[in-house]
């Protein structure tokens, strides 16, 4: 790919004979420091998971036997194509805008103003959880937190300071990730360790209490946002060190170390607790914790909720940032928004706008807002799974370092069933997700001609855009 320095650079018309390639305007400084393979490996896996923390009610829904096989089998259907696609795409197009560039590139301005939106509201929606979570667990320690300003109080308190260190340096964040992935997982390997003794194969293949009615939309839902979120490590690429090397061999370990963190404590507490399946629910880890250990692994394991809390928040919220700064350096945004801090190099107007929509978002019940963002989700996969394999056809000879070993109707067929699956978890959203989900969706549509216009009117200055005529 082509990186044009200059900030004003003119428009680069592409050969016909030469696959085309989008402009990028490169904001990085010359000599940034470069996220390198290690902590890239644990971004992403805060991108994704955190820890098991979460994975409980696919056994309340389905029984100890589907939760063990979900986990299994839900990888190869969903992880797998999802951190392929990433790969490809993110190591022929390295820059900032990720998954906004693919779309942008197969089917013009529109489609890639469009998986802007429903991509970064889905993120900023679900950062605005991470916070609230802290809280809910320092109430336990300091009742002040319940309710009213103190509440309110440190609510903002942990937005700012966990923002703080996002402002502060990618690679901060990077190296932090690591900490708090040790920090967050041991517990579960000490869970793991002590429960041996004590697991019964048999209780693995129950499929359930009797008279207990499985709950599917639980059970697939569950699955489903316990191993997604793959690409949103796309709009980092720019910030990577040779990332045509790094980011296939970071999603691979990524995706490995995910789901054996899944696996490994589920089948260890299904197999050494009995306990009514009901209980099952998130945050029953702890309980079976306490009741393997005693309550000071319970405790550990709750502290490592916190702390699997912030890598997310500071995981996601690195994601959405560098999107509001990648979208400006192709032309999506008004340079303003590409605007990077003098001394810490990373993305000040994005994180300032993300960690803004944060805030607002944490002091409202938003369940249902949160239901909409993972339905916007959806379909910016479709859209996603679409561009890939559209980017295959349009453009064959382009310059793939990492490429998937399928031919066209093999990457159509790899894509089809997590899209099949993207559908049906799209049907049993209920009316208000479809009402809030249009509204979201018709606010970016009308960005995206104010932009249109603000662009062809000369109002804001904008990078250089090859589709932007189109």
């Amino acid at each position: 790919m082509e990186v044009v320095q200059s900030n004003d650079s003119p428009k680069h018309e592409p050969s016909s004979s030469m696959p085309q390639q989008l402009p990028l305007t490169n904001t990085t400084p010359q000599n940034p420091k470069k996220l390198t393979l290690l902590p890239l490996i644990f971004l992403i896996y805060f991108e994704v998971a955190g820890g098991p923390y979460g994975e409980e009610p696919t056994v309340r829904a389905a029984g100890p036997l589907l939760a063990l096989v979900g986990f299994l089998i839900f990888p190869f259907i969903w992880s797998i194509p999802e951190a392929l696609v990433t790969a490809e795409l993110s190591t022929a197009y390295p820059g900032n805008g990720g998954f906004v560039i693919w779309a942008q590139q197969a089917f013009g301005p529109f489609w890639g103003s469009l998986m802007a939106t429903w991509k970064f509201l889905s993120v900023v929606i679900n950062i605005a959880a991470f916070p609230v979570l802290c809280v809910d667990y320092l109430e336990k320690i300091f009742s002040v937190l319940e309710s009213g300003r103190p509440r309110y109080l440190a609510i903002f308190a942990s937005n700012v300071i966990l923002a703080f260190i996002n402002y502060i340096g990618l690679t901060i964040v990077g190296y932090v990730a690591v900490i708090l992935a040790i920090i967050s997982i041991s517990p579960f390997v000490l869970l793991t360790l002590i429960s041996i003794p004590k697991i019964q194969p048999r209780r693995w293949v129950s499929l359930g209490q009797k008279g207990v009615k499985k709950d599917w939309n639980l059970y697939f839902n569950t699955l489903f946002w316990n191993l997604n979120f793959w690409d949103n490590v796309s709009t980092l690429a720019g910030e990577v060190e040779n990332p045509h090397k790094t980011f296939p061999v970071a999603l691979l370990v990524s995706v490995i170390f995910t789901c054996l963190s899944y696996l490994i404590p589920l089948f260890a507490v299904v197999g050494s607790v009995a306990v009514d399946q009901g209980r099952w629910e998130t945050g029953f880890h702890a309980e079976a914790a306490q009741i393997v250990a005693g309550k000071w692994l319970k405790v550990w394991l709750e502290v490592g909720a916190v702390f699997s809390a912030i890598g997310l928040f500071q995981a996601q919220l690195s994601s959405s940032s560098y999107q509001i700064l990648g979208m400006a350096e192709i032309g999506v945004l008004p340079k303003l928004f590409a605007y990077r801090s003098k001394r810490f190099s990373t993305p000040l107007v994005g994180i300032l706008v993300s960690t803004g929509i944060v805030l607002v978002v944490s002091y409202m019940d938003f369940t249902v807002i949160i239901s909409a963002a993972n339905f916007l989700y959806s379909l910016g996969m479709l859209l996603e799974f679409a561009s890939f394999v559209w980017l295959r056809r349009k453009l064959p000879e382009l310059k793939r370092p990492f490429e998937v070993p399928m031919g066209l109707p093999g990457l159509v067929v790899m894509c089809l069933i997590p899209s099949g699956f993207l559908v049906f978890v799209m049907t049993i959203a209920t009316k208000i997700v479809y009402l809030v989900s249009g509204v979201m969706t018709l606010a970016g549509i009308g960005w995206y001609f104010l932009m249109k216009f603000c662009r062809s009117r000369q109002l804001l200055r904008f990078n250089s855009n090859q589709f932007q005529e189109e």
